[in-house]
């Protein structure tokens, strides 16, 4: 059954026939992103590489597997989030994104944040972590602490094909996703009380 939103599936489609920039003439499949409309966690890498390329699915290779088993350690799976990346097609070789690359591809992903409205935002990577914090930041010093942003939290990880790289990141990255419950739960309150201040000021208005 699809679960996403005909809004999601709009962009899917944009996505898909998108020829902003170079990488359109060198994809196998564009990769706009997979999940529930309703979640409250988006995951956001930094792009596709081969066998996403191939598959037109975020995180379906070793890093995907390794994200599955992140996922669960915190009683979650993929179906219950949604994972999109910053850019939607795979740079040749997997190198770093350009910035024009970046700029081609950030209407899509604000479009989606915006639809999705999730409460947690994670980012896996620097290239992800640069779209909501400092690009100079380095995401060897800022990995786990969370920054409340426009009534969310961002909450950046390595990303998991470098800790598969780097094995002594992988116990720093179950340890930043273990923040993940606690930290929803914490802006779903926010979220309710809000929500109760709004009603008792329409109450009030109402009463005149």
């Amino acid at each position: 059954m699809n679960t996403e939103r005909p809004d999601l599936n709009r962009i899917a489609a944009e996505v898909n026939a998108c020829q902003r920039c170079p990488l359109a003439r060198t994809r196998t499949h564009a990769v706009p992103g997979e999940g529930p409309h309703d979640v409250e966690i988006m995951l956001i890498g930094e792009g596709p590489g081969y066998h996403e390329d191939q598959q037109g699915r975020p995180f379906v290779g070793k890093s995907g597997k390794f994200l599955e088993q992140l996922l669960s350690s915190i009683n979650l799976t993929r179906e219950q989030v949604f994972i999109a990346n910053v850019i939607k097609c795979r740079p040749p070789n997997n190198r770093d994104p350009l910035p024009m690359e970046m700029d081609a591809c950030t209407p899509y992903l604000q479009q989606q944040i915006e639809l999705i409205n999730p409460l947690l935002i994670v980012t896996l990577g620097r290239f992800s972590m640069g779209q909501f914090i400092s690009a100079d930041a380095r995401i060897t010093r800022i990995h786990g602490k969370p920054l409340r942003q426009e009534g969310r939290i961002i909450l950046p990880l390595f990303h998991p094909a470098a800790a598969l790289r780097n094995p002594q990141w992988q116990k720093a990255m179950y340890e930043d996703a273990a923040q993940i419950p606690a930290l929803t739960e914490a802006v779903r309150q926010i979220r309710a009380q809000h929500a109760e201040e709004v009603d008792d000021d329409l109450e009030q208005l109402s009463l005149f």
